[in-house]
């Protein structure tokens, strides 16, 4: 009896045993996956960015090589939004790292706080043809213009400049804008027939009132960058607002599209780190990933924009470096930043009102 007796304790010893190891291992499961998680969620960020073949550049110049590099998940949304981005910092909710910004919407963006301090001692400020500023990194030159499809309008059937872009009787057809203030109000000046040189400061009432005549042959404004070439190809519209790094890949794949070097708006892209980003750090290492000259060559190879890397230029072929205009050229206009970062937010909205008007 007593031996029966021993035999059960010992059983039941091991059986409680066996349950508080049990126990003890499935108390442990939440911290161990709460810690893979959390070294998951350290390798990853997000790059809100532009779209088509664009966001196609991006991926295989820059993402899939500092992903390679660094173990780094980078998700891309497009479409950066100024708007949604205030609202995401406002509420304390942000879910954007990096920011791919234009000129105007980088120097708006600085104006409300929405950039973190870029740690300098990441970059080679040497090597940039601007220094970094409000917290900015100067990334590529973009090159806007007029394209066309040459098939449906060949030479002298298509606006080459924007005066002739703006003159809807001599070059009859629906157009496209982009729906912000910044370059379309660049746009309307220059075809109003004001010189580059005496651009700035911007002629706002004048402007508007040359895209009051303008805005019955506006089939588009056009949010989604990839659109601009888009609705062109699809006959939506037969003359477009673009830009070189959607038309020279475009071409390259084939398709019927030209671009007019004969009057450009160029302006310069940012990179940006967002305020209270999530991933900050691998934000910092992305846009430090960014600025190297061997990146900056691989990203203009396949668009043709003009790096901000005095040494990327010496890497990129003779075919991509046919891409850059000469922004000495006397039709060419390099958008003035610090003027816009007085007058975005203002004319912004002035802008948005005139639209649906």
């Amino acid at each position: 009896m007593s031996k029966h007796r021993d035999a059960l304790v010992s059983r039941e010893r091991r059986q409680f045993l066996a349950g508080a190891t049990g126990l003890a291992v499935a108390a442990s499961a939440p911290a161990i996956l709460h810690s893979r998680s959390a070294h998951a969620a350290d390798k990853r960020m997000t790059l809100v960015s532009w779209g088509g073949a664009y966001r196609q550049a991006v991926e295989e110049a820059l993402v899939k090589p500092f992903s390679k590099a660094e173990g780094v998940q980078v998700t891309i949304v497009d479409t950066p939004d100024l708007a949604k981005l205030r609202a995401q910092v406002s509420t304390n909710n942000v879910q954007w790292d990096v920011f791919d910004a234009p000129n105007a919407l980088g120097v708006a963006g600085a104006n409300a706080g929405l950039w973190e301090p870029l740690d300098l001692s990441l970059f080679d400020r040497s090597d940039l043809v601007i220094d970094i500023k409000n917290n900015l990194l100067p990334w590529y030159v973009f090159v806007g213009g007029i394209a066309w499809d040459p098939k449906k309008y060949p030479e002298g059937k298509h606006p080459r400049n924007f005066r002739e872009y703006f003159d809807a009787k001599a070059f009859p057809g629906r157009r496209t804008f982009r729906n912000r203030p910044s370059e379309t109000l660049e746009a309307a000046l220059l075809a109003d027939g004001v010189s580059p040189k005496h651009l700035y400061p911007l002629d706002v009432d004048r402007a508007f009132k040359v895209l009051d005549r303008i805005k019955p042959h506006v089939v588009k404004w056009i949010d989604q960058t990839p659109q601009t070439l888009s609705l062109l190809q699809t006959g939506e519209t037969d003359f477009s607002y673009t830009y070189a790094s959607r038309v020279k890949p475009a071409k390259a794949s084939g398709q019927s599209v030209d671009f007019s070097f004969d009057q450009t708006i160029n302006g310069f892209e940012y990179l940006a780190v967002v305020k209270n980003a999530p991933n900050k750090a691998n934000a910092m290492k992305f846009l430090a990933f960014a600025a190297r000259p061997d990146r900056q060559a691989a990203f203009m190879e396949l668009l043709g924009n003009t790096p901000s890397s005095k040494k990327a230029l010496g890497l990129m072929s003779a075919e991509s470096r046919k891409w850059i205009p000469d922004l000495q050229a006397p039709n060419s206009v390099l958008m003035d930043d610090a003027w816009w970062t007085t007058h975005f937010d203002d004319i912004t909205r002035r802008f948005k009102e005139w639209a649906l008007s």
